[in-house]
């Protein structure tokens, strides 16, 4: 089932918890809503969902405008944080409980709950109750209960937050692979970028309610439109800077260091815009592995720090007033104190003040 929402806003008081959301979400794909902590992000799926009105605009399940759907006939499945199980119910019952205020046969119920089950690794949980479920157990079994009564969108809202890390990873993977099996047209609430860029077929960023970007993960990641959306996404965080230009130049503030943006080594995607634009103040963003030691590199500094992670060194240092990271290969000869030199394959320029988003932190 394809989805459309058309100048969705919704509005508490005098605060706008959605603004003006338009995108399309195509049929059998799974994307995600991220953002940071009132972004409007479960506000969004409430509203899909049925369970809240949109205070303007219209929602289409395949060209049919839902507004006036009640929650119950939208036929969608929705899986929470909490996992929210009857408690005195065994994970079988827990499954079996949409399909039996459906009114289905007892042993329907229970064929549609095995074949579930089996899809989901939990064919050896039926006979517990939820207490005795480790987390990632229940909301197996809530992911089971929520797509047993086969619905046409499956709705997550923050599923994987109460799990530890690894099984994070691990029930993340399989959700996706479910998904693509079942074909079903998914939408993955999240405050976590990692989960949002390796689940998605496409991104959904928010900020203050409103979209910031749309987009394949790989576009979002390499072609920010926004200093929010390069801050927001990666790790470590994208190096910044305030900048000046002059002709093809650009002087890093309060730093001698000049960028030729002609030089045929770098790539800057924004030249054209830059070229058009007669701003002069601007920012300069490049991420820890778009910049790599070359004694003849523009960027030169002195190691404050290294950080080291399997193959990986992370290199810190300063520009200006802003503290910077190089990703290089642990088998460079460094240590903190060196002079290093460095060139970057990649720039992205931003007509944005930097200062204007010294708040955002990564998801």
């Amino acid at each position: 089932m394809k989805i459309k929402l058309e100048n969705i806003s919704r509005v508490f008081q005098e605060t706008k918890a959605v603004d003006n959301i338009n995108i399309e979400i195509e049929d059998g794909s799974l994307i995600s809503i991220l953002g940071p902590s009132g972004c409007g992000k479960s506000t969004s799926l409430s509203l899909i969902s049925g369970l809240d009105s949109p205070t303007d605009g219209n929602i289409y399940f395949d060209d049919i405008n839902v507004n006036n759907v009640l929650a119950e006939d939208r036929n969608i499945g929705m899986v929470f944080q909490d996992y929210a199980l009857y408690p005195h119910m065994s994970a079988q019952d827990n499954i079996a409980f949409p399909l039996k205020m459906k009114g289905m046969k007892k042993r329907d119920r229970l064929l549609e709950v095995e074949n579930i089950s089996k899809l989901l690794h939990i064919s050896d949980l039926l006979k517990r109750k939820p207490a005795k479920l480790s987390g990632g157990q229940q909301q197996r079994v809530a992911i089971a209960r929520a797509l047993v009564k086969k619905p046409d969108l499956l709705l997550l809202d923050e599923p994987l937050s109460n799990l530890d890390a690894r099984l994070r990873i691990k029930l993340r993977d399989d959700i996706r692979s479910l998904q693509k099996k079942l074909n079903i047209t998914t939408i993955f609430v999240t405050h976590d970028q990692e989960e949002a860029m390796s689940i998605s077929d496409k991104i959904l960023l928010l900020n203050k309610g409103k979209v910031v970007q749309y987009g394949f993960p790989m576009d979002l990641y390499l072609a920010p439109n926004s200093i929010f959306t390069a801050k927001f996404l990666g790790n470590p965080p994208i190096n910044l800077i305030k900048a000046s230009k002059t002709n093809n130049k650009i002087l890093l503030d309060k730093t001698d260091i000049e960028l030729n943006l002609k030089n045929h080594t770098v790539n800057c995607p924004d030249i054209k815009r830059l070229e058009k634009n007669e701003e002069t103040k601007l920012t300069v963003a490049i991420r820890p592995e778009d910049l790599y030691i070359d004694d003849k590199g523009p960027i030169e500094s002195t190691i404050e720090s290294i950080q080291t992670l399997g193959k990986e060194a992370y290199i810190k240092f300063n520009l200006g007033d802003e503290s910077w990271i190089c990703s290089s290969s642990c088998s460079e000869e460094l240590k903190v104190g060196d002079r290093i030199r460095l060139q970057s394959k990649l720039i992205h320029i931003f007509f944005e003040n930097l200062d204007d988003f010294n708040e955002i932190n990564g998801g």
